[in-house]
């Protein structure tokens, strides 16, 4: 099975979604859902995916789960809840109920380093993993020193790194990323995706060369075990068309075998996630 790991449905809101600007972004300031990537799936080869919050209220976990009641393609949802509640055990406890619910994450890249390491917030996402739930971690480079050290606080968590940490890939800067990468593939409850990168790089410009520097590392640091490819539709609408995001991703994999390959497109996916 093929999974795109990693995209997005919203209701356009100018307000809540003031980081989508006018100009550049232009191209997504208005609603994407179900029925705009159900198409585009199919036309892929593409079997399900991944729908990730996008706005930080449980409105929008229900409004994602919702979704996915609707339709089959949509294998599993990320959603959001408050990791630092009072209650956090028994809003798990009611999320249990939802099949399609498969984790939480955190708009990390909007914080402080220091943010995930505050006791109330590791001790929330210890007991994700104790309620059967996953972490999507979702931050910038400068965040990983951070990130190793959360690591080793919740060593039983499954993780996966959101769009390779964001590398700046732009300015092609590889060598502090590469280096903290490698230290967090070291931790084997960690996954990375293989998404969003065209946003990281030079939008009007980029060429697939880019990416393979970044793509080795991760390949390298993760093996084809834990990594799991993403669009980040509709954010990559941006800088390139599904079609041409995702055909960075099949170019570079020509070089594994199908089974290899085969892990990257969807079965280390379904296996994170618990979709099969």
């Amino acid at each position: 099975m093929t999974i795109d790991a990693h995209q997005h449905f919203w209701h356009f809101d100018p307000v809540r979604d003031a980081w989508i600007t006018e100009g550049s972004m232009s191209v997504i300031r208005r609603d994407f859902l179900p029925s705009d990537l159900s198409p585009i799936l199919q036309q892929n080869g593409i079997d399900g995916c991944i729908a990730v919050q996008a706005d930080q209220s449980e409105m929008e976990t229900h409004f994602l789960l919702e979704l996915a009641a609707q339709y089959d393609f949509i294998k599993g949802v990320v959603g959001w809840v408050d990791l630092k509640a009072d209650n956090l055990s028994e809003r798990l406890d009611y999320y249990t109920l939802f099949p399609k619910l498969k984790g939480f994450r955190h708009i990390l890249q909007g914080e402080k380093p220091e943010f995930m390491l505050q006791p109330r917030f590791t001790e929330g996402v210890r007991l994700l993993g104790q309620k059967g739930f996953t972490y999507d971690i979702l931050v910038f480079p400068k965040h990983l020193k951070a990130v190793k050290v959360f690591l080793k606080k919740c060593e039983n968590q499954p993780f996966v790194i959101d769009h390779l940490a964001k590398p700046y890939i732009k300015r092609g800067l590889i060598k502090e990323w590469a280096k903290d990468i490698r230290s967090i593939a070291k931790h084997e409850n960690v996954s990375c995706k293989i998404s969003g990168m065209v946003t990281e790089a030079d939008w009007q410009n980029w060429k697939e060369s880019d990416f393979t520097p970044y793509l080795d590392t991760i390949l390298e640091a993760f093996g084809t075990d834990r990594v799991m490819y993403g669009s980040d539709w509709p954010v990559c609408l941006v800088a390139a068309s599904y079609e041409k995001q995702f055909s960075i991703v099949k170019n570079y994999i020509k070089k594994l075998s199908d089974t290899e390959g085969d892990k990257i497109m969807g079965d280390n996916a379904a296996r994170f996630y618990k979709t099969a």
